[in-house]
């Protein structure tokens, strides 16, 4: 304690040079805090109670010997940081078996988790509590309750810290609550891993940590960090070798102080270099990516605007003369814009515009730019206009616009105003309804070739494998509501020859196989080709049909059903799939296996936070039965981030590794990346193991998303992009 009591003086020493005249300093780049080695918002060794904004993803490397971590950050809300952490442990091999893994390094992967539990204020500073491996094989367990405050230019951090943080500690306070935190019991391997052990969390004896984050002036946003260290080496990793653990060949070097010093360089706001020296021997470095994608248009802001008409007095003009003139001036006009009009009619003084559209994943964005087209073409005795909306055939909205309102309002983009008398309500899709129905040319066909890269990390054949190949994406619109996907592959180079670890799941391979799928899918293959139809056989009531190859692994026949009242939050649906397994070359050939899986589905968003809860329960293709979770937060640029977890009625034994199946993934718009608007998002998934268990059947075009503007929360979350 005398060493943290000389430590604190050394840093506010400091800070008392370099806060003096601190208006006259710059300090660029700072808007964001740091990432720790350990993969979290903190110092250099040990966390911090900072966050970043919610919507936030991030990538954090690092190399501190005998350790090199990569960490996958996710920020769905302010006061929340899941990371995934995947650590190559230099100080043990994979296996012992030179035959199985040659003389590759251990790898570890596991889960952290930061809740702030108090937002800083003047006088008080933010808090918060995280665990660290809390989901994995243990070997970096943690906890902490840390607090940081801000003075000035400096970043102050003071923290308590369970299991490997709590070096030189002292009398855990908790147990003045309750006798059972005092021993810290972690010596049940009675499992197969990847299990939450709540039993230790917050046990056994404290350490105390602490630190700042120095922002120096006019040096382009560098910082200095500084902190004393409580982690206790003697329980991280396999510190002693052989002894700790059967595949180690030497020990981990021992510290020899316990103050860190480090830099951290940002090349850019949101990529931070950093240099460390760390246990008086041992020099570290890394980087860490970030990116925000909460806000509208977080990297690129977008140019596509609304074309305008030119001279649309006009057009008035000829459109008022006939309904038919005002129809066909309306197709002239939205189809190009990629708003084709599929019914069109006149009412008195409303004008109804059935559409389409497959670029814009605000409705309000694409109901306002129809309104745009419409307002200024349609003759001045159209005083209301309703806009409705088909997806694959099936009617999804109806918004009922007063056009005063809306055309009054355009111009100072006062978009609350122009929405506060819009009617929203379901549309029950009947062409026979309507005066002009334009021919549709069908089959019509929307195509692309994109390159992608399959990848394959952390087995223990190697740590890196991947493909590069270009794709070809097709979809073929036999009519409105029939329509064939497909997605056919073809592969330029890959590394996959060096794959050879097989299954060793005792339940039928209906996923752990993949490296069979890796090996001998490297040249043509057929992803996925698979035949919609849709339906609407009541009022709220939604339902496909399919035939195909529905993923790499699978193909069949089956269906789904969905009931999703447009006014509601939530929605209830069933799906039954009879299928079969696919050879392994991804072409047309099946092997033996084949099963009856379905589910009954439900949903909930949650509308003030956005969080969408499902719930899959049913059979699952290996044929153990159960719930698969997921929770998913969708930010307003359109990007999504989710959890999720599965228990079947399978034991921890049949299951293997890992003991249940889990991970985290998140979806970023293409959009993003450019200055033009579309649907597009690009996925990425993590669990740390790929196993039989909880497996459910991957197909396209899945009701929720196809009805997704069927619902009036979707709608009103974005009518600030009205007037987009």
């Amino acid at each position: 304690m005398r060493l943290i009591y000389y430590f604190l003086l050394f840093i506010l020493g400091l800070s008392g040079q370099l806060c003096a005249g601190i208006n006259d300093y710059i300090y660029p780049k700072s808007s964001y805090p740091s990432y720790s080695n350990s993969g979290t918002i903190g110092l250099i060794q040990m966390p911090s109670a900072r966050m970043m904004p919610a919507g936030s993803i991030a990538f954090s490397w690092s190399d501190s010997d005998p350790y090199q971590r990569g960490s996958f950050i996710g920020t769905p809300f302010d006061w929340f940081e899941a990371s995934y952490q995947y650590t190559d442990i230099n100080n043990a091999l994979y296996s012992l078996t030179p035959a199985f893994s040659g003389d590759q390094s251990y790898k570890d992967k596991s889960f952290d988790a930061k809740v702030l539990l108090f937002k800083e204020t003047d006088y008080l500073p933010a808090i918060a509590a995280g665990v660290r491996d809390m989901a994995g094989t243990g070997v970096f367990a943690s906890e902490y309750l840390v607090a940081s405050k801000k003075f000035r230019n400096i970043d102050f951090t003071l923290g308590l810290g369970w299991g490997a943080y709590s070096d030189n500690g002292m009398k855990n306070p908790l147990t003045s609550i309750d006798d059972s935190f005092e021993v810290r019991d972690v010596s049940d391997n009675s499992t197969q891993g990847g299990e939450f052990n709540l039993g230790y969390f917050y046990s056994g004896k404290v350490g105390v940590f602490g630190g700042a984050e120095i922002y120096l002036p006019n040096l382009n946003g560098t910082r200095l960090k500084i902190e004393y260290d409580s982690t206790d080496y003697e329980l991280e990793g396999f510190p002693f070798g052989e002894k700790s653990f059967n595949f180690a060949f030497e020990n981990v070097r021992q510290p020899s102080s316990k103050i860190n010093i480090g830099f951290v360089y940002p090349v850019f706001e949101s990529f931070h270099l950093k240099l460390n020296y760390i246990k008086g021997h041992t020099l570290s470095f890394g980087f860490a990516l970030n990116a925000n994608f909460g806000p509208k248009d977080p990297i690129i802001k977008k140019r596509d605007k609304h074309k305008k008409i030119i001279n649309p007095q006009a057009y008035k003009e000829v459109t008022a003369e006939s309904n038919d003139n005002l129809y066909r001036i309306s197709l002239m006009e939205l189809n190009p814009r990629g708003f084709p009009v599929q019914d069109a009619d006149v009412d008195g003084e409303t004008l109804k515009i059935v559409y389409a559209q497959s670029r814009h994943r605000s409705w309000a964005r694409s109901t306002g730019r129809v309104l745009r087209v419409l307002d200024d073409i349609a003759p001045e005795k159209i005083t209301k206009f309703e806009i409705s909306n088909i997806n694959g055939g099936l009617g999804t909205y109806t918004a009922k616009v007063n056009r005063s309102d809306f055309s009054d309002n355009k111009q100072e983009n006062l978009y609350k105003l122009a929405v506060k008398n819009i009617e929203l309500s379901e549309f029950e899709y009947n062409p026979d309804e309507f005066e002009f129905s334009p021919r549709a040319e069908m089959p019509a066909l929307f195509q692309s070739i994109v390159p992608t890269f399959r990848t394959q990390f952390g087995g223990p054949d190697g740590f890196f494998f991947g493909n590069l190949r270009i794709d070809y994406k097709g979809e073929l619109l036999l009519s409105k509501s029939l329509s064939i996907k497909t997605a056919i592959s073809q592969g330029i180079a890959n590394n996959f020859g060096e794959l050879k670890l097989k299954s060793d799941s005792v339940l039928p391979h209906v996923r752990t196989d993949i490296v069979q799928y890796l090996k001998q899918g490297t040249g043509l293959t057929v992803n996925h080709l698979q035949l919609d139809k849709f339906l609407k056989p009541a009022k709220s009531f939604y339902a496909k049909a399919s035939v195909g190859l529905f993923e790499t692994m699978f193909g069949g026949v089956g269906g789904e059903i969905l009931y999703r009242p447009f006014d509601s939050d939530w929605a209830i649906g069933a799906e039954l799939w009879k299928v079969k397994q696919r050879e392994y070359d991804q072409l047309f050939q099946f092997r033996d296996y084949e099963t009856l899986t379905g589910h009954i589905n439900l949903f909930y968003k949650e509308p003030r936070t956005q969080i969408l809860i499902m719930l899959k329960g049913g059979r699952f293709l290996a044929e153990d039965s159960g719930i698969h979770f997921d929770f998913s937060r969708r930010f307003k640029s359109g990007a999504r981030m989710g959890i999720f977890f599965a228990q079947t009625d399978i034991s921890e034994f049949e299951f293997g590794e890992g003991s249940f199946d889990k991970g985290f993934y998140f979806f970023i718009p293409v959009e993003t990346f450019f200055d033009q608007y579309s649907k597009g998002s690009a996925g990425f998934g993590l669990r740390p193991l790929t196993r039989d268990g909880a497996a459910f059947l991957r197909h396209r075009n899945t009701l929720y998303g196809v009805t997704d503007q069927a619902q009036a929360h979707t709608i009103n979350r974005d009518w600030d992009d009205i007037y987009d």
